[in-house]
């Protein structure tokens, strides 16, 4: 039955079709339930790496919070770069910038680059602060180029740190790239590329932009173009900018009271204080020092009394600042005693009031004081000299020539182990050299490490003043061929002295030259100096060109070009330019009236003389001094008035010297009186007995008068005393060497010649009846023995070779340290019309231009 109602297979398929369908049902309910699980899963996962990640975040906030550094770096380089979000960076950044900590900032960067976060602009703007507080300005110019950095703060930092490390040109070049970016200035970007700019024009653009954009009512911009202008000397665009503020605060006053003074408008700044006083604006501390500056650099010394009140009346006579400006006001002003007070009143020495102090004692000639105080201020206060101060104590050894207190100096230097500062080393150098130790000169500058362009200057200008010109000119050369530094302005000032004292034409021709290249001839001194150079080489004419393309001529150029027709003997055109220097508005000093009454003196004009000595006592109110008689005696000696001159140094309101009565002795010798001559020397040998030139001097009287015997005692009174009689020596320069010569000197290579010249224009004289002068040789012996000791003297010898080897139509141009002999004069004469060469021959007094037979002295010699 069961088999007839169910067939067997349909019921097999009921069984397996009912088992598929609940395997089916089985596995959709199982799938239904892993997707459920997956979806749960991954939403647990995804929540669990949130939380993780901002974990993260958080943990590295809170190290940046609690300023750790170090433990902040470790664990954002444990961390994926994905779980670390933007914000954190920016925190981790700005906490480097904070501790100025490079090394751990450039992990951050690193970190940032390593996985390509992309940089936005706030994240660069930290990023680019980092690198500007930690002073790396390169990196952060770099991140200024590869990122758009939208906020105005950022660039100005970057462009305040690049102006503050001297890096002016990048400055002004990230200021442009602002501007080109379209970024958003504000009045500090104004004021912060305004310290970087060094080109007026520069600042006149950026003055339009101020104004075109619409800042130029704003004070800060405006105190920052006021400190740009006076910066660069345009006093009248700064007032412009000063008057046109709407609103000025005691910053603006400021900028203006101390660009005034500072730019040498000493009168301007301080009626601009006054007028600050007027407009009811509190002054500070800054206002004070710069007005203090003005008083200082004008003398107004009661004017800087006031202002020392009104300090002391607002509380500031305290500072620090305050005090020692006010110092060094006083000590420049010459009122020692207040400084002094002032500096014991102070309470909190310091090195910069000790260094005022001692400089005050070096201007007023205190150098005794100046050293003192150097010697207390580290024994007694504990404080330790600076460079300044050491500088200040030097200086005062050098204008007092306190050689063995400059010594001392000198040797604290070396105990303290500040002999290799090049400051102190030129200090040094000048010291000595002003106190004629150039051996001592020459050591400080063989033992610099390192020289600068002063250093050269100050050894050449040393050996220049001492007499020691070969070797200035040789150390100059030296400086040439080493190109290390370029000769300046005061290089050539140094040198052009040693040609002049030299007579070196050629040579002062050559360094004429480079001036010019190098347009040095503006510089005033410089023109002077070349002017004074041609003068004292001979060559009138030049020096006279020279002097009239001076654009503005001071006092120096004129007394120089005075000077100058003084010396060759050309006493009317002295006095004329005296007259147009004077029509020129220029008053002449002491020194002016010494040239013009030399003058005078070497041309024979006495009433001229008297004229100039009376307008200089009684119309400018010159009191004369010791030069200006010494003029006046010799005026008289030279003319023949022997008598008038001797009753004038008798009549002399102050004491007369050794030069005054050796001028007199001049005139004996000149016009042979013996028995005043005695008189005079007496007199002379009381105020300066080691002086050989006077001895000889009377000696040469004697000689000439042929007292042999008289000759014989004054030498013999020489040789007791120890005094050695200087040497006649002449020097030509032919083709650029100096030819030294003294008399009898048979060392030259060219001696025969020499000798064979002067023979054959010994005998030409004769035969044109002139007959040597054989009083000059100052010997006792027989006419021809004198007449060979005349051919030996130093000048002819220079001049004969001059004849020989300098170049046809040539001047020749000798110079001898003592007085030209009469014989030699005459030969001279006798030689520039023979040869048909001109000679000009310069000795100790004066200078001689023969030509044609003549001599420019007219016998005033």
């Amino acid at each position: 039955m069961l088999s007839a109602n169910f067939p067997s297979s349909s019921f097999s398929f009921d069984l397996s079709r009912r088992s598929q369908t609940h395997k089916e049902t089985t596995t959709v309910t199982r799938l239904r339930k892993d997707k459920t699980f997956i979806k749960s899963s991954l939403k647990t996962l995804s929540t669990e790496h949130k939380d993780h990640q901002t974990d993260t975040n958080t943990r590295l906030r809170r190290l940046c919070e609690s300023r750790d550094l170090p433990n902040s770096i470790k664990l954002l380089h444990l961390s994926p770069k994905h779980d670390i979000d933007p914000r954190t960076l920016c925190s981790l950044l700005q906490l480097c910038a904070d501790t100025k900590s490079l090394k751990h900032g450039q992990k951050v960067d690193s970190f940032i680059r390593r996985n390509d976060l992309l940089i936005d602009s706030n994240m660069g703007s930290k990023l680019a602060l980092m690198y500007t507080n930690c002073g790396d300005l390169r990196e952060a110019r770099r991140v200024f180029d590869q990122v758009k950095i939208e906020k105005a703060l950022f660039w100005n930092i970057l462009m305040n740190e690049f102006a503050k490390a001297g890096d002016f040109i990048e400055s002004v070049e990230l200021f442009k790239k602002m501007m080109g970016s379209g970024v958003v200035m504000d009045s500090y970007s104004f004021s912060c590329v305004s310290k970087s700019l060094r080109s007026v024009d520069g600042g006149e653009q950026l003055h339009g932009y101020v104004l075109k954009l619409g800042f130029g009512e704003c004070n800060s911009v405006g105190n920052s173009l006021l400190a740009f202008y006076l910066r660069n000397g345009r006093v009248e665009s700064a007032r412009k900018v000063f008057d046109e503020m709407t609103e000025r605060d005691v910053i603006s006053w400021n900028s203006m009271i101390n660009g005034y003074v500072s730019n040498g408008l000493i009168e301007e700044g301080l009626y601009m204080f006054v007028e600050m006083l007027c407009s009811g604006i509190e002054f500070d501390l800054a206002t004070l020092v710069s007005v203090f500056a003005g008083c200082a650099d004008s003398c107004l010394v009661s004017l800087g009394r006031a202002v020392h009140g009104v300090g002391v009346k607002a509380c500031m006579s305290r500072e620090d600042r305050f005090c020692n400006t006010l110092l060094d006001m006083y000590s420049k002003c010459g009122d020692l005693d207040s400084a002094k007070a002032v500096f014991r009143e102070m309470s909190d020495k310091s090195v910069v009031s000790y260094t005022s102090m001692i400089a005050g004692y070096a201007r007023e000639g205190l150098a005794g004081e100046a050293v003192k105080l150097f010697a207390e201020m580290e024994e007694e206060e504990g404080i330790s000299p600076d460079v300044y101060t050491v500088t200040a104590v030097l200086s005062s050894c050098a204008r007092n020539r306190l050689l063995e207190e400059g010594k001392r100096v000198h040797e604290w230097i070396k105990e303290n182990d500040m002999g290799f500062d090049i400051f102190l080393s030129n200090a040094l150098m000048d010291m000595y050299a002003k106190c004629g130790s150039m051996q001592e000169a020459e050591l400080v500058f063989s033992e610099m490490p390192v020289r600068d362009i002063i250093s050269w200057n100050t050894i050449i200008g040393g050996y220049s003043k001492n007499c020691y010109a070969n070797e200035a000119l040789s150390l100059f050369n030296q400086l040439l061929e080493e190109k290390r530094f370029v000769p300046d302005e005061r290089t050539v000032v140094c040198v052009l002295p040693a040609c002049a004292s030299l007579s070196a034409f050629d040579k002062g021709r050559e360094i004429h030259g480079y001036i010019m290249r190098n347009g040095y001839f503006r510089d005033r001194h410089v023109a002077n100096s070349l002017v004074d150079m041609y003068a004292k080489c001979g060559a009138l004419l030049l020096a006279r060109l020279l002097f009239d393309e001076i654009a503005s001529k001071d006092l120096v150029s004129w007394t120089v070009m005075i000077a100058g027709y003084g010396m060759h003997g050309f006493g009317k055109e002295a006095i004329a330019l005296f007259n147009q220097k004077r029509q020129a508005g220029i008053e002449p000093d002491e020194i002016s009236f010494v040239s013009v009454l030399y003058a005078c003196s070497h041309s024979g004009l006495v009433d001229e003389g008297w004229r100039f000595f009376n307008i200089m006592k009684h119309d400018c109110k010159i009191e004369p001094t010791l030069e200006h008689y010494a003029c006046i005696v010799d005026m008289l000696a030279r003319t023949g008035d022997l008598l008038k001159a001797y009753r004038f140094i008798e009549n002399m309101p102050i004491p007369p010297d050794a030069t005054i009565w050796g001028a007199l002795l001049c005139g004996c010798r000149i016009h042979h009186d013996v028995k005043l001559a005695e008189k005079v020397a007496e007199r002379v040998f009381e105020l300066e007995p080691e002086n050989t030139g006077y001895y000889v001097l009377m000696a040469n009287i004697y000689a000439e008068a042929e007292k042999w015997e008289e000759v014989k005692r004054l030498r013999k009174r020489i040789s007791q005393r120890g005094l050695r009689k200087n040497p006649g020596c002449s020097w030509i320069e032919i083709k650029g060497r100096v030819n030294i010569f003294v008399a009898g000197d048979s060392s030259h290579p060219e001696t025969e010649n020499i000798e064979a010249l002067l023979r054959r224009v010994r005998a030409r004289m004769r035969e044109e009846g002139h007959s040597p002068l054989t009083k000059y040789a100052l010997i006792d012996a027989e006419e021809m023995e004198k007449e060979e000791a005349l051919c030996g003297h130093s000048e002819k010898l220079a001049m004969a070779l001059g004849i020989l080897t300098s170049g046809h139509g040539k001047i020749i141009r000798v110079t001898k340290n003592l007085r030209v002999c009469g014989d030699c004069h005459e030969m001279a004469k006798f030689m520039s019309k023979l040869t048909g060469r001109e000679i000009v021959l310069r000795d100790s007094n004066r200078f001689h231009h023969f030509k044609d037979g003549h001599c420019s002295c007219r016998g005033f010699w």
